[in-house]
């Protein structure tokens, strides 16, 4: 692995881990195995690093997502593969994923970041599911709803469920796959 991703996963086990705040670049640079200069070279500052490595954990997930979904046979399938591949991805992925936790546009843990490109980066998670639903209404696999909001109100399904998982003292077995169903027979055209 080239020492840039290698630098980019030691960012986000250790931003996963400790938090931006609790995160060095000695410690990402250690755990990388590089010199503490070579992180800087890279990314600049904490900030920055803290950044791409949200980002590039979203780009693994949508190329992932899309292309399990692209086999899809209509809009919901591919809403439910796309539902199913974010929580199968989360559940996989336990020690870098926590860093979309906190570098996202529904935390306030670290106000001084750029919110805007935060938001940006995740709006394309939600407009693939808006692709999936317009698909579907097309297709009729999908009843008719209004657009963006129901994106907007899977994602944030999604969210709380992850949430809930990662941060909160429940144990509810089979969470991810009730939220599945959930999501795809609240818009299923029956």
């Amino acid at each position: 692995m080239p020492k840039k991703q290698r630098i980019l996963l030691a960012a986000q086990e250790q931003f996963g881990k400790h938090g931006f705040t609790g995160t060095t670049l000695k410690m990402v640079a250690d755990h990388a195995g590089v010199a503490s200069g070579l992180v800087s070279h890279y990314f600049g500052n904490k900030d920055n690093l803290f950044l791409e490595a949200g980002m590039a954990l979203i780009d693994q997930m949508l190329s992932i997502f899309t292309q399990k979904a692209d086999k899809a046979e209509n809009g919901l399938d591919a809403l439910r593969i796309f539902v199913e591949s974010y929580f199968d991805f989360t559940s996989a992925h336990k020690t870098t994923f926590p860093t979309l936790l906190r570098c996202s546009p529904f935390s306030d843990e670290n106000p001084q970041l750029d919110r805007h490109a935060i938001a940006a980066k995740f709006q394309t998670l939600i407009d693939q599911i808006e692709t999936y639903l317009r698909k579907g209404m097309e297709d009729g696999s999908i009843k008719e709803v209004p657009l963006p909001q129901t994106s907007f109100l899977i994602y944030g399904h999604i969210v709380g469920a992850v949430r809930t998982v990662f941060l909160a003292p429940y144990q509810i077995p089979e969470l991810f796959e009730e939220a599945c169903t959930f999501i795809v027979r609240s818009v299923a055209k029956s």
